[in-house]
């Protein structure tokens, strides 16, 4: 990892657990190699515990980089048929934690965002630009988070890099070093991914939508819960095909206490893009069932960016969703006309700056504002540059490998 700064021209999911709160620890040169002196009561085995408390910290109390080297035992999650907050919790209590916590922890996921594909204006690279954008709130305000940048090399998977919000695994800004953070839910982080990259240049990001969480029930097929999907797509699939070949494999269910649903933006080294979503076989059934029908969009420049509303046109602007039905448009139409008026092709400068032009201040009242991150991934490269908070003029720069 190496940070830039430069002037821009132009930025489960389980939660609650455990306590909160203040202080950092001062590393110089924002990279701090210090373990963590925080309480990990449930994670007792001795590589476990060095993984959780040898974190690295690129920017005191809002960026922190993990390199997860423990198994975190995807094909035994998938076989045990998880699909839903609760199952998600029993799995990882008793098969990722030393010790069974004496209190349920509570779940929740939820993204907002807006995402895109172009080519590199110079070189031809092809990238995928993303913004995070949530704004946790409590008591009536915003709570500040930190981000964590997580590795991941599974043993017959592909490596990756992704991006984790630390509020869904339980923690506040600059819990790392608060000295009350318990770090045992650390271990639930490669299931937190929200976007990332793997060693193939293959990416995706979730992104928020209204209306009725998706429930598969086609017989025959395992479920696949949201993050679960996440994981396996990243760690498996080279390709937006290979990805979406497998994503039709299961049932993929989104149901979940934090409401609404979810669609995905793929991408990947050839060039190729999708958006992936899970919609209605017709609109009679809009409101009085859960979206069952795996819907993709691809091929088309229209299919290039993608905020929070269906892309499936017998939704999109469907009187039952409401005035949110919307919801992102005029971040949707910056993205549209940008990209069209430069014919897709940006240079890395003016791909950040795309996402510096449709990130989002904070607001309590709007749970999907405030962009915690943008992350610039270079698909060719198998790269990721990464703005924190929207400062632009700061930038870390990662590689897969």
């Amino acid at each position: 990892m190496k940070k830039i700064s430069r002037l821009a021209s132009g930025c489960i999911i389980v939660a609650a657990m455990f306590g909160f709160c203040a202080p950092f620890v001062s590393c110089v040169g924002h990279k701090c190699e210090k373990t963590s002196d925080n309480p990990h009561v449930y994670v007792l085995d001795a590589d476990k515990v060095a993984m959780i408390t040898s974190l690295k910290v690129l920017e005191p109390e809002c960026l922190y980089e993990m390199d997860y080297t423990a198994d975190y035992r995807l094909d035994e999650l998938i076989e045990a048929g998880v699909c839903d907050v609760e199952s998600f919790i029993r799995f990882f209590a008793v098969n990722m934690l030393d010790s069974i916590p004496t209190v349920s922890p509570i779940a929740a996921f939820s993204s907002g965002c807006s995402a895109y594909a172009a080519t590199e204006a110079v070189n031809g690279d092809f990238l995928m630009g993303r913004n995070y954008d949530f704004c946790h709130r409590e008591n009536g305000g915003e709570v500040p988070i930190s981000a964590i940048f997580v590795r991941t090399a599974p043993g017959g998977g592909k490596k990756s890099v992704s991006m984790v919000d630390s509020y869904w695994l339980g923690f506040h800004k600059g819990f790392y070093n608060d000295g009350v953070s318990d770090l045992s839910m650390l271990m639930a982080a490669p299931y937190q991914i929200l976007d990332g990259i793997n060693e193939d240049g293959f990416a995706m990001g979730i992104l928020h939508l209204d209306g009725t969480p998706t429930r598969q029930d086609e017989p025959g097929k395992r479920p696949l819960w949201t993050n679960i999907m996440m994981r396996k797509l990243i760690d498996e699939a080279s390709t937006v095909e290979e990805a979406l070949a497998m994503a039709s494999q299961y049932n993929v269910t989104m149901v979940s206490p934090a409401t609404g649903n979810f669609h995905f933006f793929l991408a990947d080294a050839t060039g190729d893009f999708a958006i992936l979503e899970y919609s209605y076989s017709d609109t009679l059934s809009i409101g009085t069932a859960a979206p069952n029908v795996m819907k993709v969009f691809r091929g088309s420049d229209c299919d290039r960016y993608v905020t929070n509303f269906y892309v499936d046109p017998t939704l999109a602007e469907h009187s039952k969703l409401g005035p949110r039905g919307k919801h992102g448009l005029w971040r949707y139409d910056t993205l549209r006309v940008t990209l069209e008026r430069n014919g897709y092709k940006l240079t890395e400068i003016q791909a950040m700056d795309l996402l510096k032009a449709v990130s989002q201040d904070p607001n309590p009242d709007i749970p999907t504002s405030h962009t915690q991150w943008s992350s610039l991934y270079n698909l060719t490269e198998k790269t990721v540059d990464i703005c924190i908070l929207q400062d632009y003029r700061t930038k870390y720069s990662f590689s897969v490998e």
